[in-house]
């Protein structure tokens, strides 16, 4: 088990200080923006820190800069291994072309093509890109082997201390655009490493400020390394999240977190769809899920102060277009508007149309209609997927359909075959 207060000295206010000077010219100071409708929400004054707008699209630059920076002419001459789900690759890549240094970036499977794309462009020829594995930790299992092996330098997406400090530059940041320290600071959480570098700041500079840390629902890995003690393994990982989407916290920064008890809380994957969303057509902001996590909990599981200032840290916006349907599909069930039945049909004629004006309410909608078995004379069996005007009409629906003639069965979202629809 790691020593808190052994492991929390390794960084320090200090640390993070010097690394602020070290970014000045490389990183930009990202807006600090006042958010009207999370405001509104909750009653207090909402600021998002707007690390999307970094040139990579997210705050892992400040890390993976800090980091690189320091080699010595050796190591920079052995070149760097990393492994990213995407936005730390990207930071890497960014630095290495700009202090002409070779890496390898060892990626999941399941890393957006926009994201591994975005690497190759940010690196060029500095940058080769290494697909390996399906999750985070599978990538920097082999990354590590490789680092061992070759002997390059292993930039660390999160559990390095130089890593940490880089990501800690933004609380100093967040403070002086503000004009005072705020009383709560909201940080998404994937191995830590941002949340490590602020909880340390923050604790020698403004320890009154409340720091919530936010996670997945389906990767906590810090909240179960704290709960434990000690970092754990994740039997299983959703990978949705994937700027977040990390089976096991780091040593180093699950040290921190013991040592200076930040409040943890977590978040359904589908919640953080229904934000992003929320951040696209009303405030304009483009946001990966990762991005999202934090500002998704506001007015809902975190209860903040009226009047208080509240900071919610945006961490990156490398998003994939193409993900977009994924998103609505995912938000639509979280508010309960998206329900997937089993519908046995009479094989005979009308039997959809009488489904449609006896079952259906006035404002419901077919989402999804396919026939999952035909062999039957009598009845056949489809999937049929509704989309309600309002969460409130379900009890209703359930009502006609248990009264109709129709044998129908609806299909728990918990199930693994809930897996193959969202």
């Amino acid at each position: 088990m790691p020593d808190p207060a052994v492991t929390a000295a390794h960084v320090t206010a200090a640390d993070i200080a010097v690394a602020s000077e070290r970014l000045r010219g490389v990183v930009s100071e990202t807006p600090l923006q006042l958010n009207e409708r999370l405001s509104t929400a909750t009653g207090a004054n909402v600021w998002l820190k707007r690390e999307d707008l970094q040139p990579v699209r997210s705050y892992k630059l400040r890390g993976a800069y800090n980091l690189i920076s320091q080699l010595s002419a050796a190591e920079r001459a052995a070149g760097v291994i990393c492994a990213s789900a995407g936005n730390h690759g990207q930071g890497v890549a960014y630095a290495c072309a700009r202090l002409r240094i070779r890496a390898r970036i060892f990626v999941p499977s399941t890393t957006p093509r926009q994201k591994r794309d975005r690497m190759r462009q940010l690196g060029g020829a500095y940058v080769e890109l290494v697909v390996t594995g399906d999750t985070y930790d599978e990538a920097a299992q082999a990354a590590y082997a490789e680092a061992w092996e070759s002997g390059a330098t292993m930039v660390p997406a999160f559990d390095d201390a130089r890593t940490i400090a880089g990501q800690g530059t933004l609380a100093a940041e967040v403070v002086n655009q503000l004009g005072h320290a705020p009383d709560v600071l909201v940080v998404p959480v994937g191995g830590g490493g941002m949340l490590a570098g602020c909880l340390t700041w923050f604790a020698a500079h403004h320890s009154s400020t409340r720091v919530v840390a936010v996670e997945p629902a389906g990767a906590a890995c810090l909240g179960a390394a704290v709960a434990a003690g000690e970092p754990v393994t994740l039997e299983r990982i959703d990978t949705f999240v994937d700027g977040a989407a990390v089976r096991r916290a780091g040593d180093l920064t699950t040290g921190i977190a013991l040592a200076h008890h930040p409040e943890l809380l977590t978040v359904d994957e589908g919640q953080i769809c229904h934000e992003m969303l929320a951040l696209y057509q009303v405030d304009g902001i483009i946001a990966e899920p990762a991005g999202a996590v934090a500002a998704s909990v506001l007015g809902r599981q975190l209860t903040v102060g009226a009047d208080q200032s509240v900071v919610v840290i945006v961490s990156g916006g490398n998003n994939d277009v193409s993900r977009y349907s994924e998103i609505v599909e995912r938000s639509l069930v979280w508010e309960g508007r998206k329900h997937y039945f089993l519908v046995n049909f009479p094989q005979e004629p009308g039997a959809l149309r009488r489904f449609l004006d006896e079952v259906l309410g006035p404002d419901d909608d077919i989402a999804l209609f396919e026939y999952v078995k035909r062999s039957n004379r009598e009845t056949g069996p489809a999937l049929v997927g509704i989309e309600l005007g309002s969460p409130e009409d379900l009890p209703g629906l359930l009502e006609r359909m248990d009264t109709s003639a129709m044998q129908v069965e609806q299909v728990d979202p918990n199930s693994p075959f809930y897996r193959f629809l969202v």
